[in-house]
């Protein structure tokens, strides 16, 4: 069975970034949703004692074509939300120190090179979909986007995300109404990350 994350902190803590409606609304009815969807879909295949990482990994294992599309989109929800709301805090923003923060200047020149080129990211992602910082299987940090629900694991790249913007519009319009651009910038404002810092740790293992 597959487990919402549980948020760490109150549904008002991140405002003014996030406000109050928008994370009941994202976490308690988007998330909550993917989650039980993935649930119900998972035991119909048959698949639902698998880790999520090895699901999304192996798709094509799955020869019913409405249960591999419905757990694609579903699975997919479920594990791109449980990053991006485990790595958001009231405590958050700063810049990253440790041995993350070192790779990210390594690998990208500056920080802030390294905000500028994931925001962009972020903003040409047409309509929904999120942008990702991954680790590679040598240990190299890469930027990408996807659509949808998709990710780097449901895509095959075998990079290892630790990071990600959700850019569906039930993320920010509340609040940002089409100001993607706003919402992007502000989020900095509330990235965890020690979090990350753990996360990519854990990728390097």
């Amino acid at each position: 069975m597959f487990t919402q994350y549980k948020l760490p902190f109150a549904h008002d803590a991140l405002e003014p970034v996030i406000d109050t409606l928008t994370m009941e609304t994202h976490h308690g009815k988007h998330h909550a949703a993917y989650t039980a969807t993935l649930n119900t879909l998972a035991e119909k295949a048959g698949v639902q004692t698998m880790e999520i990482t090895e699901l999304l990994a192996g798709l094509d294992q799955i020869s019913d074509l409405t249960l591999r599309t419905g757990i694609r989109n579903n699975g997919g929800g479920y594990y791109n939300h449980n990053l991006y709301f485990s790595t958001i805090s009231p405590d958050g923003g700063g810049e990253p120190q440790g041995a993350l923060g070192k790779k990210i200047t390594e690998t990208f020149g500056s920080f802030e090179n390294f905000r500028e080129q994931i925001s962009a990211l972020a903003l040409t992602q047409f309509g929904s979909g999120w942008a990702w910082l991954s680790v590679t299987p040598s240990g190299d940090l890469v930027l990408s986007n996807s659509a949808n629900q998709d990710n780097p694991i449901s895509l095959g790249t075998g990079n290892i995300p630790i990071f990600t913007i959700d850019v569906w519009e039930h993320a920010y319009y509340l609040k940002y109404r089409n100001l993607r651009p706003s919402y992007v910038k502000a989020f900095f404002d509330v990235i965890n990350w020690e979090a990350m810092e753990e996360n990519y740790l854990r990728a390097l293992t």
